[in-house]
């Protein structure tokens, strides 16, 4: 069982398996997938303040969402210590591996490049820039997005919302974007 579950699933075993989440989440709670919301719960938990934004009923509105987080982390914990794969090395295409040995991506163990994604990596310009220029960006699209790809991509194209069509189109177009014309820059 747990060689079974330390293997990468195919698509159309994880692809339903995700899809069905979001009726299930609707049906037994009447809740809406996503995960960006976390940190405005998270400080509405913790810290104390004056501040009318994080003044709610967090317990209420974004336990629930908390508790999902949390068992992400968890997850994500359990798959890299007891399901890890023995092969430190991740399974990608050679044309892929070419391609990013020619932008000077050549450490292809683990899941991350660590070229950037290090902490000896975060010393350099391209790591900073990938790392914490790079997650600010994320958090304040997410933000202003109104939730993050998980949330609109998933569970709002499932709900048939438009500006989860216009926010998965945004997302598309900006990883082109980067893929292509601002990557091979940094690097």
């Amino acid at each position: 069982m747990l060689e079974w579950l330390s293997q990468p699933w195919p698509w159309y075993v994880a692809g339903p398996l995700i899809g069905l989440i979001v009726p299930l989440l609707l049906l037994i709670g009447g809740k809406s997938f996503g995960v960006s919301a976390n940190l405005r719960h998270l400080c509405a938990a913790v810290l104390p303040t004056r501040v009318d934004f994080l003044r709610y009923d967090w317990k209420r509105q974004g336990l629930w969402n908390l508790t999902f987080a949390l068992g992400i982390v968890l997850g994500g914990f359990i798959a890299a210590t007891l399901l890890a794969s023995p092969d430190p090395y991740v399974h990608i295409s050679e044309a892929t591996r070419a391609d990013l040995a020619a932008l000077g991506i050549t450490d292809f163990r683990g899941l991350v490049p660590s070229e950037f994604i290090s902490w000896k990596g975060l010393t350099t310009l391209p790591g900073l820039i990938m790392v914490v220029l790079g997650g600010f960006l994320i958090g304040f699209g997410a933000r202003y997005a109104g939730g993050c790809t998980s949330g609109h991509a998933i569970m709002g194209l499932a709900d048939l919302q438009f500006p989860s069509l216009v926010a998965v189109i945004g997302f598309f177009i900006g990883g082109l974007i980067v893929t292509y014309l601002i990557l091979p820059l940094i690097l």
